[in-house]
């Protein structure tokens, strides 16, 4: 890779790009496409901020549902910023790395209450909000408010390495890729330029058997050029998870509710609906075996279930019990109508799917 700065030849990957794009475009349920955007339709930023939010090391298909569900219920920042946060969270259950829907919830009461329910409309003013840092800035600040940022993400990365043969790997080459996304950024329609960096690497310049021939920008690639397109990025090979070890109890009362518990605010699940749980961490296993057991019970094992967050993966064996004498213990019972609209992340529906199969059964949430 050259360390050279970008030359002034650069930009002009948008005039091709921007052509493909408008030919092109992904319909998603946040974004205005270019025919809107010719006939004077403007981006909400509540929808890009809210999709961007979501997206954060998620897949389109995955959030769209979500997103649907999201502006049916809270159309304005202004509705969600009156929302209960419970409802926030059991709305958000299931779409995963749940400080997300802390920090949305609480950057929409900022937004509603400090900014008049309107986004601020630079990166700068987008970087004091909760929840919203250089990459989710960058991208409200183009997309929304149509401002020159240089939005960074992994397709991004992957089209650029390729154009340039990046030879330094990720993520020590992401302030490199990002000066070169810089200069390609043009003054007008820049938020058009980003999605279409964006729909390209989806669609176009993926991961394995990228579609080069298709590619607007295939006389440019450097990588193309050289035969060497899957090569890039470059990146460091992956360390191993470490593996946690804890343990899960579901107590069921007489009548077939189930005794729920409201996880800490802070750390991993924060403010989530669980089962009660042994103090497994990020960093630490927690306690196993039923005489582990939060109060006494006539436990039965359900088996291990795993489950695997970004940095680790966590194994926990899971008891069940139907208790006679109700416990003093924290939480509430929820019965068998309610127990699938809790806000209970996937590793506490894999903790329920083994005592409850049948209502718990892989992909029903």
């Amino acid at each position: 890779m050259s360390s050279a700065k970008p030359s002034k030849t650069v930009p002009g990957t948008a005039s091709p790009l921007l052509a493909w794009y408008d030919r092109h475009a992904r319909v998603l349920p946040w974004r205005i496409s270019p025919d809107e955007r010719a006939h004077g339709v403007v981006a909400d930023p509540y929808r890009v901020w809210l999709s961007e939010i979501m997206l954060q090391q998620t897949t389109v298909q995955a959030v769209k549902p979500y997103f649907a569900a999201f502006v049916t219920r809270w159309p304005t920042v202004e509705d969600l910023a009156a929302a209960e946060t419970e409802d926030v969270m059991k709305a958000w259950a299931g779409l995963g790395y749940y400080s997300r829907a802390r920090n949305l919830k609480r950057c929409a009461d900022v937004v509603a209450e400090d900014h008049g329910g309107r986004f601020p409309d630079t990166e700068e003013g987008l970087l004091t909000l909760p929840g919203v840092g250089p990459y989710t800035a960058a991208a409200i600040a183009a997309i929304a408010f149509d401002r020159p940022a240089a939005v960074v993400d992994g397709n991004i990365e992957r089209v650029f390495t390729r154009l340039f043969e990046f030879e330094t790997p990720l993520p020590s080459a992401k302030s490199e890729i990002r000066t070169f996304v810089a200069a390609a950024t043009p003054a007008d329609r820049p938020g058009d330029f980003a999605q279409a960096l964006m729909d390209l690497g989806a669609t176009i310049c993926t991961p394995r058997r990228p579609a080069c021939a298709l590619c607007p920008l295939t006389g440019d690639c450097q990588a193309r050029k050289s035969g060497r397109q899957e090569q890039f990025p470059v990146k460091l090979p992956k360390k191993a998870k470490p593996v946690r070890l804890g343990a899960a109890f579901v107590a069921e009362r007489g009548d077939g509710a189930v005794l729920l518990v409201k996880r800490p605010d802070k750390g991993l699940l924060g403010g989530m609906t669980g089962l009660p749980t042994t103090n497994w961490t990020v960093r630490a296993d927690g306690e196993t075996g039923a005489k582990s057991a939060p109060f006494q019970a006539e436990w039965r094992s359900k088996g291990v279930i795993s489950h695997v967050f970004t940095h680790f993966e966590l194994r926990l064996e899971v008891f069940h019990a139907v208790v006679t004498a109700i416990p003093d213990h924290e939480g509430w019972w929820s019965d068998s109508d309610s127990l699938p609209g809790e806000a209970l992340p996937t590793v506490m529906k894999k903790a329920l799917g083994a005592a409850y199969p049948a209502l718990f059964r892989k992909g029903k949430s």
